[in-house]
């Protein structure tokens, strides 16, 4: 419980930033409608820039709104019985209510569906999709849009320091990444303390995780090791952890936080899907490259995150494939085959065979005569085998 004075003096302070200027227009912005009865709900890691977007949508299309950001420290303690004081604070003459980081308040949901039952715009924020999604499904079913958020894209990152598309400027941001105040001051320890964040007051509190270090150890294992195969068993034997339902609720904790995406190796047999390892990507390569020791100068397994990363903006079904040799994607949409994707920085006399082995032995289990090997920055056409390997630069490739 707090103070209705304390309540007061955070929300009137916090009205104070909701028209600083922005540098950019973020991409989805454009695919949110304000027009639309329902509840918006914007979800994303820490510090993607889910507030911003909030900002951008009240400077672009309100004058009297009512922002409550309930990660504010002068509001500790904020329990699900003084929502009735904040709403006598807001006043109820509102043309809109913006409430950010509000899955930190248990039984938020009553307080935003009676604010909608009464016929007010509602827009939230939350970096917890299974807290929210849980919230979400019993208490405002079919009531609520849901838009994920993202770091920078390549494309903003352009915007965002007026830069013209080139290479070098696509290295720079594969190394880089988005995370806004990351790419404001390019202090590591920004991105650093992010993932202490997330780790620690994310999944660690929150989940009464009582050995933390060996928490933080396992996120550090696993941001090194993106694009490779992972597994319960070789985690709770590699890190000591006491059983394997332990590391599979970690696992999951990383997911719903958006720290980690686990994609499965493709199968026919759902019970295969659940027993196969799966590749760890993680949310943005800056991040990776800041937090792990082990790139260096291959950049190899960045840019395949890099890759997995557009194909998650898209609601894509991503596998990777692993018979006879190994494919680093395959994709489909509403279960129909999309595309196969390898990816490699350059293709060259010493890999070539590879990378067009695992390719060509994906497409033919597939019966599909066109594949895609992404690169750094080569173009090609090969015809083999009857069929045609495209040789695309990542960013330019249309998923």
């Amino acid at each position: 419980m707090v103070y209705k004075e304390q309540i007061e003096t955070a929300f009137v302070e916090q009205q104070k930033h909701t028209r600083d200027d922005f540098f950019i227009d973020r991409e989805p912005i454009k695919a949110i409608s304000v027009k639309t009865s329902h509840i918006v709900v914007l979800t994303g890691i820490r510090r993607c820039g889910k507030s911003t977007y909030m900002q951008q949508l009240i400077v672009k299309h309100y004058q009297n709104v009512a922002f409550f950001n309930f990660e504010d420290p002068r509001i500790f303690g904020f329990s699900v019985e003084d929502f009735s004081k904040l709403s006598e604070v807001m006043g109820n003459d509102k043309e809109a209510y913006f409430f950010d980081e509000i899955q930190n308040i248990i039984g938020w949901e009553v307080f935003v569906r009676q604010l909608h039952d009464r016929g007010k715009k509602v827009f939230i924020t939350g970096s917890n999709a299974n807290l929210l999604s849980k919230e979400l499904g019993t208490r405002l079913t079919g009531r609520y849009l849901s838009y994920e958020i993202f770091p920078f894209s390549y494309q903003e990152y352009l915007v965002y320091f007026k830069k013209n598309d080139s290479d070098d400027v696509f290295l720079e941001y594969i190394q880089l990444g988005g995370f806004p105040e990351y790419l404001k001051d390019k202090l590591d320890e920004i991105v650093q303390t992010l993932l202490k964040d997330i780790v620690y007051k994310d999944i660690a509190i929150r989940y009464g995780v009582k050995n933390s270090h060996i928490l933080m150890q396992i996120a550090l294992y696993l941001i090194s090791n993106v694009g490779k195969e992972v597994s319960i068993n070789n985690i709770k034997n590699a890190f000591s952890v006491g059983s394997t339902s332990s590391v599979s609720d970690y696992l999951h904790w990383f997911a719903e936080t958006y720290l980690f995406f686990f994609v499965p190796r493709f199968s026919w047999s759902q019970k295969s899907i659940v027993r196969n390892p799966k590749k760890v990507y993680t949310i943005d390569t800056g991040f990776a490259h800041k937090n792990s020791l082990s790139f260096t100068s291959d950049y190899g397994r960045l840019l395949e995150n890099f890759v997995y990363i557009q194909l998650r903006k898209r609601n894509l079904e991503v596998y990777y494939f692993k018979e006879k040799k190994e494919c680093d994607f395959v994709v489909f949409q509403n279960t129909v085959f999309q595309y196969a994707i390898q990816v490699c920085t350059v293709l060259h006399a010493d890999n070539r065979l590879r990378e067009m082995e695992g390719l060509l032995v994906a497409l033919d289990f597939f019966k599909i005569n066109k594949g895609y090997i992404l690169t750094m920055n080569q173009t090609d056409t090969i015809q083999i085998e009857n069929k045609t390997i495209e040789i695309v630069k990542a960013k330019d490739f249309v998923f």
